[in-house]
């Protein structure tokens, strides 16, 4: 069987949304009269088009799963509906073993197709009823898509053919789905419904035991570090699109990714993450080492005052290195080359500020592989502990609820390229209930209350969300 990718780009004139459909429908209608046709194709469908809000445009569409993802520069973004082909699995295990599937299947794809999903933190943990709609992974190559890259918009849709006898069939559901396009991008008239209460897993008192058990570990001898994580629940009146949270974001220049996934109305998980696991371009892998956080509110200072005050905390400085080391000591081994700056420095956000350090390395050809850069690199120390495998059964058995997808790597893989964050500073949305996912980096020396403080200044972007709107 033959597999390639016919990617054809209608215009580089940019044209609205309205006329870009009606591009894109007359392109299939020409593609459907031809003689050509493969056993298994992709075929992508592109029209350049005037500058959009991509989340705008995603909140006014009616077609689920919806998906959206932005990196940290900013530079590349996408928002996705539908599904042209996907890769997922329902089965829990070993997080190896799932990672080992995806790089699999993967590797069977077209090197130009991108899915966008995300994995469960530790797929060996029962997960709460709350997860159901968020599989053990679930990576999705959208049937519709607008894009933000290299400086311009376009609209984009994929026919995906496992076989010539699906394409009718195929063009058919996909015209279909183009006739189902909103045009419009105003999202002015949603508003989050009224917030009712506000609790928290665990409460304060337990969040102290726990954070103490775990400091006792410290001094057995048995562990280094550990992050613990904290459910915030919010309950609202009634149901809403959880895309309210992507688009009222009241820091919108933060660095941070931006991830969200609808995989049914109402339902949806979303991150606004300063961390990146990693990106890989071939055998060129970039990573960083993040840890050790300042609250500025708390010192009541500016970025130079957050920044004098980590560089200076022997505590964070310590939680940071623990990170540092383990990024190095895992790479070592597949990497022919690894570049870690020596300098520690300061990402700034708006209300927090954390120490990192960048990593640049090439990969052996042996190990050009996401399925092991995913099994050595997650989880950091930053969301797990050290040593690792001993902190993930200390997670379960602290935080009295699952984690999902919360600080698993979530973002897009293809067969020659990659880019994970962490889902970090995250929410899962059910309904008309809201479960807001922060933690704090456990070590020698931490203060349970100060931790139980820093989880709060975590959150704190998400919860000024509900403050503008009710």
């Amino acid at each position: 069987m033959s597999e390639y990718t016919s990617s054809l780009n209608l215009s580089g004139e940019p044209v609205t949304i309205t006329k870009a459909v009606s591009s894109l429908k007359a392109a299939l209608g020409r593609y459907r009269e031809s003689d050509s046709g493969e056993e298994r194709a992709l075929y992508t469908f592109s029209q350049t088009i005037e500058p959009t809000e991509l989340a705008e445009w995603l909140a006014c569409q009616t077609v689920f799963p919806k998906l959206f993802w932005m990196n940290r520069e900013k530079d590349f973004s996408v928002a996705g509906i539908g599904i042209a082909d996907s890769v997922v699995s329902t089965e829990r295990g070993e997080n190896a073993e799932n990672f080992l599937q995806l790089g699999r299947a993967v590797a069977q794809k077209d090197p130009a197709a991108r899915y966008f999903g995300g994995f469960h933190f530790n797929n060996e943990e029962e997960q709460n009823p709350i997860w159901q709609e968020f599989l053990s992974f679930s990576f999705v190559l959208p049937l519709i898509q607008l894009t933000f890259e290299d400086g311009r918009h376009t609209l984009s849709c994929h026919l995906w053919l496992e076989s010539d006898d699906e394409r009718d069939t195929k063009i058919t559901a996909l015209e279909a789905m183009l006739d189902q396009l909103v045009t419009s991008t105003n999202s002015s008239e949603l508003k989050l419904p009224e917030l009712l209460k506000i609790s928290y897993n665990p409460q304060e008192q337990e969040w102290l035991e726990k954070c103490t058990a775990a400091l006792q570990t410290f001094e057995e001898g048995s562990m280094e570090k550990i992050m613990l994580a904290r459910q915030t629940t919010l309950e609202f009146r009634e149901s809403f699109s959880p895309l309210l949270f992507l688009l009222r974001y009241p820091y919108p220049q933060n660095t941070t990714y931006r991830f969200y996934f609808e995989p049914v109305e109402h339902h949806a998980f979303l991150s606004f993450t300063p961390e990146r696991l990693y990106r890989r371009d071939g055998r060129q892998l970039l990573t960083e080492a993040l840890a050790g956080t300042c609250s500025k509110e708390s010192i009541t200072g500016n970025e130079e005052h957050a920044s004098e005050a980590l560089l200076n905390s022997e505590k964070d400085i310590r939680e940071h290195r623990f990170v540092r080391d383990m990024i190095f000591n895992e790479l070592s081994p597949i990497c022919s080359a690894i570049d870690m700056e020596e300098e520690v420095q300061v990402l700034q956000l708006n209300r927090l500020a954390h120490l990192y350090t960048r990593c640049s390395a090439t990969l052996k050809p042996e190990f050009e592989s996401d399925s092991t850069l995913l099994t050595l690199l997650h989880p950091t120390p930053a969301v797990g502990g050290v040593p690792k495998e001993p902190a993930l059964k200390h997670i379960m058995q602290l935080e009295p609820f699952s984690r999902g997808w919360y600080a698993a790597p979530l973002g897009w893989i293809s067969r020659d390229a990659a880019e994970f964050c962490v889902g970090i500073r995250s929410a899962l949305v059910n309904g008309p209930v809201t479960s807001l996912y922060s933690g704090a980096g456990l070590v020698k020396g931490s203060n349970p209350y100060s931790e139980w403080e820093e989880v709060d200044q975590k959150i704190g972007d998400i919860l000024a969300i509900t403050r503008q709107e009710v």
